[in-house]
């Protein structure tokens, strides 16, 4: 076998065709490492750094910036708000992107229609459509206007001015005051921006679901009505186990995407009123540009990483393909 190896490695045909995959490759590589390799391990140098921005000088600090990052109290607050973001966006958008996917996926009429008014928001602007939730959610906007049409109250301050927490005023209603921060629940202003975001993408998320849907073989499915299998034990038994896979890349996503929310954020509140908006993707965004501490806003970046990561291998614990 050794004697084989040492031929082929001799061989001019063999190392002709190795260096032409090295070629054809090469672009690509080039590509990733300019623009993803360098620039990561670029931010993980500077983490362990100090670096104005407007200042040439670098000098290492060691760890300092991940002490400082644990004692600030607005990374603390940036991930609670996050986790409630979320813990508010995944589980909804990918429960109401499955409901959509199985009514998509019947034979009704006027599908195509459903699929592509499902779909639209996913492909439109995040900016634009944060623009005209601003106006929706304006005391005189239209959501408010409905609220009063039906005879519901409308919250107090305005949607994206309200700092109080959904669930204090609910132990508030029942006369349980000075709810610890992290029991308040997300602001009536993040709720804003949640519902908009689940707005956005859970068309997106059903097409995602459709796709699984009618890739599933439909074998399984004319045998288990053989057997006398109801729709409902058809869908529990045999759609939701095959559809394990799909879920887990969705609520991957899902989580990815919500821990790196910035543009909406950004464009409606800009981490206001009271930073109860504020997340950690947006929390890079202020320490490095607005306050060109590009050293301290790496290592919330590498921190921000460290979670996802974490949270992914949790995730895939429980959620991965058996």
């Amino acid at each position: 076998m050794a004697g084989t190896l040492r031929r082929r490695n001799r061989n001019p045909l063999a190392a002709e065709d190795r260096l032409a995959g090295y070629l054809f490759i090469a672009p690509a590589m080039i590509i990733l490492g300019l623009f993803v390799f360098y620039p990561i391990a670029r931010v993980i140098w500077l983490s362990f750094h100090e670096w104005s921005v407007i200042t040439p000088e670098k000098p290492f600090v060691g760890l300092d910036n991940y002490r400082n990052l644990l004692k600030e109290r607005d990374f603390q607050i940036a991930l609670r708000n996050t986790m409630w973001l979320s813990l508010g966006v995944v589980p909804t958008q990918t429960l109401i992107a499955l409901v959509l996917a199985v009514i998509a996926n019947q034979k009704i009429r006027g599908r195509g229609f459903f699929r592509t008014a499902f779909y639209f928001p996913s492909i439109s602007s995040t900016v634009v459509i944060s623009v005209i939730f601003l106006w929706l959610y304006q005391q005189n906007g239209l959501i408010n206007f409905f609220l009063r049409k039906l005879g519901l109250p409308t919250p107090t301050p305005p949607w994206m001015s309200n700092p109080k927490g959904i669930f204090a005023m609910g132990f508030d209603a029942i006369g349980i005051h000075h709810v610890n921060p992290w029991l308040a629940g997300p602001s009536v202003a993040l709720l804003s921006i949640m519902m908009m975001i689940i707005w956005t993408s859970v068309g997106g998320t059903m097409v995602i679901f459709l796709a699984g849907l009618q890739g599933l073989p439909s074998d399984v499915y004319e045998a288990a009505a053989l057997d006398g299998a109801t729709a409902r034990q058809m869908f529990w038994q045999i759609t939701m186990p095959m559809l394990r896979p799909i879920i887990f890349f969705v609520v991957t996503l899902g989580l990815i995407g919500t821990f790196q929310v910035f543009d909406q954020i950004f464009v409606m509140s800009q981490g206001g009123p009271a930073k109860t908006t504020l997340t950690l993707g947006y929390l890079v965004y202020q320490e490095g540009f607005t306050n060109f501490s590009m050293g301290y806003a790496s290592a919330i970046a590498m921190t921000l990483f460290s979670i996802i990561l974490c949270i992914y291998f949790v995730q895939q614990r429980f959620l991965r393909p058996r």
